[in-house]
């Protein structure tokens, strides 16, 4: 069945091609196309186009489709187009010409638009309320482990010293930036654009508010050919704002990673954790952390492709949105899985005892020992070259008393200022 059917057949190739995957796709936004549904069915009876006891039949059609989604049952054969067809197809099997009235003043489009702005908006929730967890995990990881040293480079080589409580809560800060972005694309899908239709409204005399109100939007998207080009700048924005995350999250990866290797040694994880060598006996690989690593890579990528796809599009609907809804969705589900792994994983890690005496760590505490020597009364240059020169002949002894104090230094986290920051 196809919502645009009118009696002709299709060439079987060209279906095939125009279809795609929509029917796996679609299950993902299937109770939201349903929730969409029920409020429009609420509106058609409020202006008079259905009655009352249709209203009820409808309601009660769409109630028991919205069930089965929730039990796993729903299902979308090849003999429909998409979940749209699938559910009005249900609703006319089960309620004759009542169920037909369902697309009365709706466009696939604003159906597709609708479903879609419902879905992102409480998945980009869901990603927000994952990322508070490990937001909290970091935080309290960074409090457990404050006192731990931590050598901090640059540019790869020894620098400065730091500490596992300031690694820990310098991520779980990063975040605080990252749910910005977050928030900020729930506000750009947080407006109804039911009744667009096909992107030019309708000449039946539909109450758009009232949809809003229905489905919980907080404003509507009122100009109808506006609403119709959210489609890819939505997906944009929520490319940008999961990307700015994956960022966060790859990196902290990254450093998991190099922190893990033999030549630093400065965390490990239980053997369950890790995967081995089919030849090296002795290997303890962070498979899960390059897995995040590069998954997150991945949907850093997803914004390049949301603007090949829609950049220098004309206005109006083009089959090319199609192409949008699969990877963004499957972004989606990558993100909220990688949070759970993430935080599943990151509480089990194993810190361990860094000698800072070691050679290795030498000259760590120059600049904090250049410091010491310009509170004493040397100039800070007068100060640099006599410490530079102990470094070059060899003579060099580092001190390593000195305390940083200032706010979000090594000694003085704050990390209860930090958790203030989260957004509510």
């Amino acid at each position: 069945m196809k919502l645009w059917d009118k009696g002709i057949s299709i060439d079987k190739k060209i279906e095939q091609f125009t279809v795609g995957n929509d029917r796996e796709i679609d299950i993902h936004i299937a109770k939201y196309d349903i929730v969409a549904s029920k409020a429009h069915a609420k509106m058609l009876q409020k202006i008079g186009i259905i009655t009352v006891e249709e209203l009820v039949e409808l309601l009660s059609g769409l109630k028991i489709l919205e069930q089965q989604v929730e039990a796993g049952t729903f299902v979308i054969d090849d003999q429909f187009e998409d979940v749209h067809s699938k559910i009005e197809f249900e609703l006319t099997k089960q309620l004759g010409e009542v169920g037909k009235k369902i697309h009365t003043a709706r466009s696939r489009n604003d159906q597709v638009l609708v479903a879609l702005h419902l879905y992102y908006k409480d998945n980009l929730g869901v990603v927000i309320d994952k990322t508070k967890i490990l937001f909290d995990t970091l935080l309290k990881l960074a409090d457990t482990y404050k006192t731990k040293v931590l050598p901090g480079y640059t540019h790869l080589q020894v620098a400065m010293p730091s500490s596992f409580g300031l690694w820990f809560s310098a991520y779980a800060e990063l975040m605080i930036d990252d749910v910005y972005l977050l928030n900020a694309a729930i506000k750009t899908v947080d407006q109804n654009p039911l009744g667009s239709a096909a992107g030019y409204g309708s000449s039946f005399p539909i109450d758009r508010e009232a949809t809003t109100k229905e489905l919980g939007f907080e404003t509507l998207k009122y100009n109808v050919v506006a609403a119709q080009m959210a489609r890819g700048k939505n997906e944009r924005t929520i490319a940008v704002a999961l990307g700015g995350l994956s960022n966060t999250l790859a990196r902290f990866s990254m450093d998991v990673c190099l922190y893990m290797s033999q030549n630093f040694g400065f965390i490990s994880f239980p053997d369950e954790l890790t995967t081995g060598s089919s030849i090296m006996p002795h290997k303890k690989n962070p498979d899960v952390f390059e897995l995040i690593r590069g998954k997150c890579n991945k949907i850093q990528a997803l914004q390049t492709e949301m603007i090949l796809i829609t950049n220098n599009l004309p206005s109006g609907y083009h089959r090319d949105f199609q192409l949008l809804k699969e990877n963004i969705i499957a972004a989606f589900e990558d993100m909220k899985d990688i949070l759970d792994i993430f935080n599943y994983s990151i509480q089990q890690i194993i810190v361990k005892d860094v000698d800072i005496h070691s050679d290795l760590y030498k000259y760590l505490f120059t600049v904090d020992n250049i410091n010491t020597l310009v509170v004493e009364g040397q100039s800070f240059r007068e100060a640099y070259q006599k410490i530079g020169g102990q470094v070059q002949d060899d003579t060099y002894v580092p001190d390593t008393s000195k305390k940083h104090t200032h706010v979000g230094s090594i000694h003085n986290l704050c990390l209860e200022k930090i958790r203030a920051k989260f957004p509510k």
